[in-house]
């Protein structure tokens, strides 16, 4: 017999050993040992690879594909009846361990109810990306533990610059670091996606300073960023107002004026008139009657190029919302440091 004419008979052989030695495979043991008779690297599969080398350049063609097409077959039973498997196996954990989650608690531990509740951070973050889902803006997300590439390079701010040092940052051993800011996800989607594009990214960011009524070593942002033809400043006040007179219900009087951050130019510092003490100075303005609430600028043509986009046939906003600040101005809380405390009597307030 020719070694082609061999190969072929054996190849049918083993597909049928395979069906009935499956049928008698009822465990994880048994899957285990069919996938080492067949599948292993001297399984049956294995050896009927080793016989290619007795054929010409055309037999081996159709021969290696008859033996693919045999090693997906019984790889596809096998990870099936595993499926299978692990099915049964789920139904019988959830037949002995289960119990009525909708029963109220207090039948299992002889204790009060008591519901429970979003955090003002919660609240605020949801509300707000509402507001911008509704204006055709998209949720973004990125790590928390960032490199030093996309939370200060893409950023326009190179190891040298001076604006590393505005920014206290936790850096970890292996030269990993806390994000300081929301905007590394601004760095990310920009080399990413294509413009034009409008998003959001909310998040938890850190900054390794020391904490008083208005600043925290923990707090949230959102960042925000549109990347578009003909981006102007214009955009970005009416984003801003259309913004606050939504989550404020009312209008608030706000203030723009000249800011500096790496990555947008012109920058601006938006402040929000302090609604703790209606701009008569408190601790949580620090006695001046203005909260710095939103820093933003037109996205900066150095980022623009670092992410690959031309800045002359593009041009975007960008801006960082504090959430924790929004809150204190929304609900009158006086002291950013309650969000972190872990205090039940702050937080069943809400």
């Amino acid at each position: 017999m020719e070694p082609i004419d061999k190969l072929q008979n054996e190849i049918v052989q083993i597909k049928s050993s395979f069906q009935n030695m499956l049928k008698d495979a009822k465990n994880r043991e048994g899957l285990q040992k069919l996938r080492s008779t067949f599948l292993s690297k001297k399984g049956e599969v294995g050896r009927l690879y080793q016989q290619l080398k007795d054929l010409s350049s055309e037999e081996k063609k159709d021969a290696g594909k008859n033996i693919q097409q045999l090693e997906s077959f019984i790889e596809e039973f096998i990870k099936k009846e595993e499926n299978n498997l692990e099915n049964l196996e789920k139904e019988e954990i959830l037949k002995n361990e289960w119990m009525d989650v909708t029963l109220p608690s207090d039948l299992f531990n002889k204790r009060p109810i008591f519901d429970g509740h979003l955090s003002p951070i919660s609240i605020f973050n949801n509300k707000i990306q509402d507001i911008f889902l509704s204006l055709g803006f998209t949720i973004a997300d990125g790590p928390q533990v960032e490199n030093e590439y996309f939370n200060f390079t893409a950023l326009n701010i190179p190891e040298t610059h001076p604006a590393r040092d505005m920014q206290d940052t936790f850096w970890m051993t292996n030269g990993l670091l806390l994000r300081t800011h929301t905007s590394c996800i601004q760095a990310r989607m920009i080399q990413k996606l294509k413009p034009p594009f409008r998003l959001i990214a909310p998040g938890r960011v850190f900054r390794n300073e020391a904490t008083d009524a208005s600043h925290e070593n923990t707090f949230y942002q959102i960042e925000g960023f549109m990347v578009d033809k003909n981006i102007s400043v214009a955009n970005l006040i009416y984003f801003m107002k259309l913004l606050l007179s939504e989550i404020f219900e009312k209008e608030v009087t706000i203030r723009l004026r000249p800011g500096y951050f790496p990555f947008v130019e012109p920058g601006f510092e938006l402040d929000i008139q302090c609604l703790i003490c209606h701009g008569k100075g408190c601790p949580v303005c620090k006695q001046v009657g203005w909260v710095e609430l939103v820093p933003c600028g037109l996205v900066h043509p150095e980022v623009l190029k670092e992410g690959g986009v031309n800045p002359d046939v593009y041009s975007g906003f960008a801006f960082g919302l504090g959430l924790n600040r929004l809150a204190m101005m929304k609900l009158a809380i006086d002291d950013i440091r309650w969000f972190e405390s872990g205090d039940l009597r702050f937080a069943n307030q809400f």
